[in-house]
């Protein structure tokens, strides 16, 4: 029998597994199995809190699909509030491993529980062979895709996983599942990637729905949010600080 926690962080869900107390194997298929909506637990994925040589805790992070991905904002938070919560550390900031890194969080702890997470997601990554996407300019504000009937123009960040940004006139009804599915592969991302459909409203608030690679259309994305406040500043389309409407939430993002 294998123990298990469901989360989210704003309405972004993952099946949380100790892996430091309890053996995990074929990481990959109980992915896909936990993640299944009908005949498994339900979820955008799986997460493993693990042992590290380097950092507090490793985190390891596989999409509904079984592939493996290198970082999850909103889902870091919340391994920052399993392990405390769960009694695995006491310190109210964590360092935690992941492929894209090590990531340092704050804690806000009230009554022996956390309140909410903050984490540093680092700089962003604007090198088209570091994020990566097949194109030779930097940073990548112009790169034209196209999608069935649509041509898209990205731009292209990495926050420790890829991302590719565009805009869109009306968020709300835009057809993400028709055209990010097949944005998702295409050719010029050599590792897939993250796709985030864009309306801004003003220089300070701006809607998102994104695409996450290996899972779908997603309530929300940390990692998607702070990559689309950095395009859009990079576009001159917004300011640093930027409020990000998701589809049930809100995440303010501000560019130090």
């Amino acid at each position: 029998m294998i123990k298990f926690t469901k989360m989210h962080g704003l309405g972004n869900d993952y099946v949380y597994m100790d892996a430091i107390h309890q053996t995990i194997e074929n990481e990959s298929s109980l992915a896909q199995f936990v993640s299944n909506r009908h005949f498994g637990i339900g979820s955008d994925g799986l997460i493993l809190i693990c042992k590290s040589e380097i950092a507090d805790f490793k985190m390891r992070m596989f999409n509904s699909d079984g592939s493996e991905a290198e970082m999850c904002g909103n889902g870091i938070r919340c391994v920052a509030k399993f392990v405390y919560d769960k009694g695995l550390t006491d310190k109210t900031t964590v360092k935690i491993e992941t492929l894209a890194g090590i990531k340092t969080l704050q804690l806000k702890v009230k009554d022996g529980k956390v309140q909410n997470v903050r984490v540093d997601m680092g700089e962003p990554i604007l090198a088209p062979e570091k994020i990566p996407v097949m194109a030779l300019e930097e940073p990548v504000q112009n790169l034209k895709v196209k999608a069935l009937d649509k041509e898209f123009i990205f731009t292209c960040v990495s926050v420790g996983n890829p991302h590719a940004i565009t805009l869109v006139e009306d968020t709300k009804n835009f057809e993400v599942e028709k055209y990010g599915k097949i944005l998702e592969v295409a050719s010029v991302f050599p590792n897939k990637t993250n796709v985030e459909f864009v309306e801004v409203q003003d220089k300070e608030h701006i809607k998102m729905r994104v695409w996450e690679r290996g899972s779908g259309e997603t309530l929300a994305c940390g990692t998607g949010a702070c990559a689309t406040a950095v395009a859009c500043h990079l576009n001159r389309l917004t300011n640093r600080h930027v409020f990000v409407e998701l589809l049930r939430r809100n995440l303010r993002n501000r560019m130090e």
